[in-house]
């Protein structure tokens, strides 16, 4: 297995304004690339999307990557996919919560807009090859298609959310910060040698067009504001009220508002988020061993696999690895731990893994509790 040959490319270099976009545009066009970088405008309203290191999409981010591209010598141009961001992935988020279900926009993001709507673009003008500053490989297998891996670094590795790419894109996907074993300050030094201004800058967090941070009440104000409702426990019985079941994930310990502790004294997490009655049900978090799950929509990053398999699962971004069997069946991926896992929500994605090598990815539909001993 070899790396994907780097023969000079045409290629269109997704900076964002950080620093990872900035030294992987940098690389690709040291290597020898005709490099061009783009600025992905996804804000109706640009001045909002940034608090400190919360967010992105800023005016001044925009401007930190046209520096940035000034400084490494290479074109660079603002697209305005904001229309497309809003509808594929914000309205989507929103959605999803609404349905009582946990989603990862990142992934959205990465399927939708910088491998759907700005490759199809790149492709249309004559370029070879996407460029981002993801953490993850693209390899080429003993039988000549792309393979998609982690990165060198566990620490740095993002190919969970990549896991929704496809084979076509990841033909025209390159990742140079990949193979790097380096630590974050060791690529921020990367790019102070470089000279880009970005090094210092800090990382954005949370989801980007949640500023603030404030999940819950962005949901709220576009979900109609105040939607009380009832907190139970296992058998029923009414604990408490909420302001939304669309402000709970399954797993979620803090901001319960229960006035009074469980019997055992011991806390208790959300087990299950009905938006039909809107309710939230609360438990022990032995009630969140999940020994089983379905999912649908899924995305093979190559060959379909065939049959059932042994693997390793992801469910979160920065998640480790557990053992699974897996098989597809009619479009649904039906997924069995070796050991019971916590905090699996509908809506999430699996990823499954071949060694580093990514399968594929798919959306949470169901999840099969273990059954527990009834109390004595």
């Amino acid at each position: 297995m070899t790396e994907t040959p780097q023969r000079p490319l045409r290629v269109l270099a997704a900076m964002s304004g950080g620093v990872d976009s900035a030294v992987a545009a940098a690389r690709a066009a040291e290597a020898g690339h005709d490099v061009t970088g783009v600025h992905l405008a996804l804000s109706a309203n640009p001045q909002s999307f940034r608090t400190g290191a919360r967010g992105c999409c800023t005016i001044e981010d925009s401007r930190d990557a046209r520096r940035a591209a000034d400084v490494i010598g290479i074109p660079f141009y603002v697209w305005d996919l904001a229309e497309r961001f809003r509808e594929d992935v914000v309205e989507d988020f929103v959605a999803e919560y609404e349905a009582g279900r946990t989603p990862n926009p990142c992934l959205r993001c990465n399927e939708k807009i910088k491998f759907a709507a700005l490759l199809d673009k790149a492709l249309a003008l004559g370029f070879d090859a996407v460029c981002t500053g993801h953490y993850a490989t693209v390899v080429t297998g003993a039988d000549g298609n792309r393979e998609l891996h982690r990165a060198s670094d566990m620490a740095k590795d993002q190919s969970y959310v990549l896991g929704v790419l496809d084979e076509r894109q990841l033909a025209h996907a390159m990742f140079p910060l990949g193979d790097t074993l380096t630590t974050k300050d060791e690529i921020r030094a990367e790019a102070e040698r470089r000279g880009l201004a970005v090094a210092k800058k800090p990382d954005s967090h949370d989801i980007c067009f949640i500023a603030d941070g404030d999940t819950q009440g962005f949901l709220a104000n576009r979900l109609g504001g105040r939607a009380e409702g009832d907190i139970l426990d296992e058998s029923g019985a009414k604990l408490g009220t909420h302001d939304g079941a669309f402000g709970f994930t399954i797993g979620q310990r803090k901001g319960l508002r229960i006035g009074h502790p469980a019997p055992d004294g011991k806390p208790r997490y959300v087990l299950d988020i009905s938006p039909v009655n809107n309710t939230v049900t609360v438990g022990p978090a032995e009630a969140l061993d999940v020994t089983a799950l379905t999912a649908i929509k899924p995305r093979w990053c190559g060959t379909p696999p065939s049959g059932p398999g042994t693997y390793t699962a992801q469910l979160r971004a920065h998640g480790g690895e557990t053992e699974v069997t897996a098989e597809l069946t009619d479009g649904t991926l039906h997924v069995t731990f070796t050991e019971p896992v916590r905090g699996v929500a509908p809506g999430q994605a699996v990823v499954l893994y071949d060694g580093t090598r990514v399968v594929g990815s798919a959306t949470i539909a169901t999840t099969v509790r273990r059954e527990r001993a009834a109390a004595g």
